[in-house]
């Protein structure tokens, strides 16, 4: 049976908004909204997936790049 790990593999939007950018409840689904922190949908239901938040923050910001 293989191993799960400890560590989630999904966030709430709170969560990762908080975590991740230190912004508020309203903020942080405002970004999603936005398109700035990519979520899925399961059911009603939206998740961030932490893989695509660590590569956010390997990436440059190309709109700070662009200054």
């Amino acid at each position: 049976m293989p191993q799960v790990s400890a560590a989630p593999k999904t966030l709430t939007v709170e969560q990762a908004g908080r975590d991740y950018f230190g912004l508020s409840r309203a903020s942080s689904y405002a970004a999603v909204k936005r398109g700035d922190i990519p979520v899925i949908k399961i059911g009603r239901l939206l998740r961030v997936p932490v893989a695509a938040l660590e590569a956010m923050m390997q990436q440059p910001n190309k709109a700070s790049a662009a200054k």
